[in-house]
């Protein structure tokens, strides 16, 4: 039997759960999520999983995320175990190949996943990302500049990429 362990973790944004599997960091439930939120994941990804609450296994995910939300961190250097379709894994990883501080379009991400006609297939998938922050769907857009949908809902979108404006790293030489 698979064991998932699960954290409670204040944040600057609210009270987010995380749950880590022997693989890595497998879901981020961010505050107020529009979505069915870990317990759904669970049901859905992990059906008959033992669940226990545990700071220990996800002490590395927290300390990132939390450094990433006060603007110290950029990258993350996490082991990851997202669950879901081969497209939807596809499409994962595209998002986490969108630099801090810059967004991409559901477009972009078709063509970068060989699917361009796919752009709405490729929203179910942002929409489906379990790995919110780490795997940055924050940072998909519309085509016409228009933020688009959030699972945290779109305050917490608009503020998370306001942030990352906010902190982006000079492109200036410095003499």
């Amino acid at each position: 039997m698979e064991i998932v362990h699960t954290a409670r973790v204040d944040s600057p944004i609210g009270t987010m759960r995380l749950a880590s599997t022997a693989m890595g960091l497998a879901y981020v439930e961010l505050p107020h999520a529009d979505g069915r939120g870990l317990d759904g994941w669970l049901r859905r990804c992990l059906p008959g999983a033992s669940v226990e609450e545990g700071f220990a296994p996800n002490r590395s995910a927290t300390r990132q995320i939390l450094e990433y939300l006060e603007g110290t961190r950029t990258e993350f250097d996490l082991a990851l175990d997202p669950r879901g379709t081969t497209f939807q894994r596809r499409v994962w990883t595209a998002l986490a190949e969108i630099p801090y501080g810059e967004t991409s379009s559901y477009a972009d991400i078709a063509r970068r996943v060989k699917r361009p006609s796919a752009a709405r297939a490729v929203g179910a998938a942002n929409g489906a990302n379990p790995l919110s922050l780490v795997v940055p769907c924050h940072r998909v857009i519309a085509s016409d500049g228009h933020l688009g949908g959030y699972g945290g809902g779109l305050p917490l979108k608009a503020r998370l990429l306001a942030m990352e404006q906010a902190h982006q790293p000079s492109q200036e030489c410095l003499l």
